[in-house]
This record gives C-alpha cells, sequence and structure tokens, in this order.
C-alpha cells in the first residue's frame, strides 16, 4: 500500500523519536504525527490473548470516557408515552416507538446509537438482522435496554463507548480527537484501558494483552508495550 507525503513524514518523525516509554509518550507522539487536514480520531487498538469462539472468552463492555470522544452522537430512543417526554429532556435526537421501528424497516439507520425500554424488546428484536452487524442493537449489558432512558441517553451524549473483541480477537476503541490536549487523551486513554485490562474473562490463560497501539485516523501507529503499561496503569 502507497501511502502519502503526511503519512511518510509522520512515520519518519515516529522512528525518530523511538519507542515511546509511557501512555504520555505515546499521546504527545500520536498527536505530532496527526496531520490530515480534518480533526483525526485517536483509536486505542489491542490484540488480546483470547479465543473469541468460546464463550467464556469474550470480551465485551462500556465505559464513559472522562471528556467524551469529541463525536457529537445521534440518538434515538425507541420508547412510549412519558418516557418519549423523558428522552426529549434528557437531549436525545429521536424518540417514538412504532414510527421510527417502520423507518428502520424501510432502511433508516441515520443514528449513532440507539437504547429502548424493555417493553418494546419484542419488536425490536425482530430488526436484529438490521442493528446487529451496525452495532445499533440495543443490549441490557450495554445499558441500552432501559426504563431509565433519561440516564442513558445522558451517558451515550457525555462520552460512553461501547467495546467488544472481533473474531480475530482485536478490540478498537476511540478516545478523543487529534484536538484534544494531551491531558485529556491521556486521561480518556487511561479509564479505557483500565476497563479492558478489568474486563479480562475467566477463560483467558496467558498473556492478556499481547499488543497495543495508538493511532489516528490516517496517521501511523504507536506502538506500546503492553506489559510496561498494564505496571503504568496499576499505579
Amino acid at each position: 500500500m502507497k501511502h502519502g507525503k503526511r503519512y511518510r513524514a509522520a512515520l519518519e518523525m515516529m522512528q525518530r523519536a523511538g519507542a515511546p516509554k509511557s501512555l504520555a509518550d505515546a499521546v504527545k507522539l500520536v498527536k505530532q504525527t496527526a496531520r490530515a487536514k480534518f480533526d483525526e480520531t485517536i483509536v486505542v487498538s489491542s490484540h488480546l490473548g483470547v479465543d473469541p469462539r468460546h464463550s467464556d472468552q469474550l470480551v465485551r463492555g462500556t465505559v464513559v470516557l472522562p471528556h467524551g470522544t469529541g463525536k457529537s452522537l445521534r440518538v434515538l430512543v425507541l420508547c412510549k408515552g412519558d418516557k418519549e417526554k423523558e428522552a426529549q429532556a434528557a437531549g436525545a435526537d429521536f424518540y417514538g416507538a412504532e414510527e421510527y421501528i417502520r423507518k428502520i424497516q424501510e432502511g433508516w439507520l441515520d443514528v449513532d446509537a440507539i437504547v429502548a425500554t424493555p417493553d418494546l424488546m419484542g419488536e425490536v428484536g425482530k430488526l436484529g438482522r438490521v442493528l446487529g452487524p451496525r452495532g445499533l442493537m440495543p443490549n441490557p449489558k450495554s445499558g441500552t435496554v432501559t426504563f431509565d432512558v433519561a440516564k442513558a441517553v445522558t451517558e451515550l451524549k457525555g462520552g460512553k463507548i461501547e467495546f467488544r473483541v472481533d473474531k480475530g480477537a482485536n478490540v478498537h476503541a476511540p478516545v478523543g480527537k487529534a484536538s484534544f490536549s494531551e491531558e485529556r487523551l491521556l486521561e480518556n486513554a487511561q479509564v479505557f484501558l483500565r476497563e479492558l485490562i478489568r474486563s479480562k474473562p475467566s477463560g483467558a490463560k496467558g498473556h492478556y494483552l499481547k499488543s497495543l497501539t495508538l493511532s489516528s485516523t490516517m496517521g501511523p501507529g504507536v506502538p506500546l508495550d503492553p506489559a510496561a503499561i498494564t505496571t503504568e496503569l496499576a499505579h
């Protein structure tokens, strides 16, 4: 794959800087190498020592980043009655029941997250083939199937992210934007990584964090030492 001048310049800068000794060093370097003309997303990528084919080795969780992701989420709440007023007051972009279920069936998916009240899951469940592959299916474990729609919307708008291991045993999570200060990016990355480590499944054996990388949308990945980062986060 041929990379452009900005990417090559960023890669040279990273190589000159050498391997980062801490998460703070990695954050500083990834900000310096984010040179695109738009505000790049900063992502933590990890390869885990788990086998996702086994149910006792699945990694999935949610975490509220203290400084948000830098992205304004469009939230739909599937609910009825007084819950619609709660959703509206909490800042939901869309709220309702039959109208939006029908729109989704017809192909509308102009949202980033969906919350549903438990009483509607019989209908929402039928949308699984559409919502599941896009990561939009409401789920009790992620807090998006709940009668407390105000809390769910507030958390999503405030920086709550969901992460889950893919078939290749990888987990990717956004921890902010290149425009964030180093301090904010560092705090977000620390909070996410601590939760990822805490989510180690009981069935996982041997090394859990096999590799860690911090990168911007268009920049090269900054490799981290998993053992060193785990030790750093423990203090």
